[in-house]
């Protein structure tokens, strides 16, 4: 394998974005760390790998878990010696009921995965990228379409997402000093295990439910890719890939 001499790690590697995002850096060359809850998932990911690419090293970790994200950077500073590219892509959901009926273990699941998850992994990031040598590194959070407008019964999500993006601002903002740029990407309908349910129609803000489009995975790994590539002193702060006809833009 051929490396570019750039190392990224990846959270939610094992499905869905994270491993079409991996396989795309892989493939140009970036040494990929995989990161997430289920092992067998990042092998598989592993093995779909580009022999001309970088290498990659499964590592099986909960973001959620501070001792776990701490034991997932200290084995890549082991394994590469430096960081340059950190993609928040873990996430999960809650149920799609209503939000008086959640529990609190359903609220505070979401929380901990998409927004203590994201902050602990850029924390670590961060501790790395100040002290390597050159200094720096880059940072991209995944939003989502929910960062910027709710469906029904998503609170849990939708809370999060919103939150992930002053999160973004904030690492922007404080990791300019030292060479850490900080983007955001929110994707809309993604063709992935997460969206399969659209094919059959999923609920709409007028109560009505709705088959809606979705694109291809591969159009935001080469987004996330195009974002990982830029020098340090050029930043894609935030960036919308989403399926043209999805219901978005205006009033549905």
């Amino acid at each position: 394998m051929t490396s570019n001499g750039k190392v990224a790690l990846i959270t939610g590697a094992g499905s869905g974005i994270g491993r079409a995002a991996s396989l795309a850096l892989q493939a140009a060359g970036y040494d990929v760390v995989l990161a997430g809850r289920r092992a067998a998932e990042l092998e598989r990911t592993a093995a779909q790998a580009q022999p001309s690419g970088g290498r990659m090293l499964p590592v099986a970790a909960d973001v959620s878990k501070p001792e776990q994200v701490q034991a997932l950077f200290a084995k890549t500073r082991e394994a590469f010696g430096r960081l340059d590219v950190l993609f928040n892509n873990a996430g999960t959901g809650a149920p799609g009921i209503p939000m008086e009926d959640l529990t609190y273990e359903q609220w505070n699941k979401v929380v901990g995965v998409n927004l203590t998850g994201a902050f602990l992994c850029a924390q670590e990031a961060i501790r790395m990228m100040k002290a390597q040598e050159p200094r720096g590194g880059r940072i991209i959070n995944n939003g989502s379409i929910s960062a910027h407008t709710p469906r029904p019964n998503s609170a849990p999500y939708t809370a999060t997402k919103h939150a992930i993006t002053g999160l973004t601002k904030s690492i922007s903002l404080d990791g300019r000093m030292y060479d850490i740029a900080c983007g955001q990407i929110d994707i809309g309908n993604a063709a992935t295990e997460m969206t399969e349910r659209m094919t059959g129609g999923v609920p709409q803000a007028n109560g009505t439910r709705m088959v809606e489009p979705r694109m291809d995975v591969k159009h935001v790994a080469e987004a996330v890719l195009y974002m990982a590539n830029l020098p340090l002193d050029a930043n894609v702060q935030f960036l919308t890939i989403l399926a043209t006809k999805m219901p978005f833009v205006g009033r549905g």
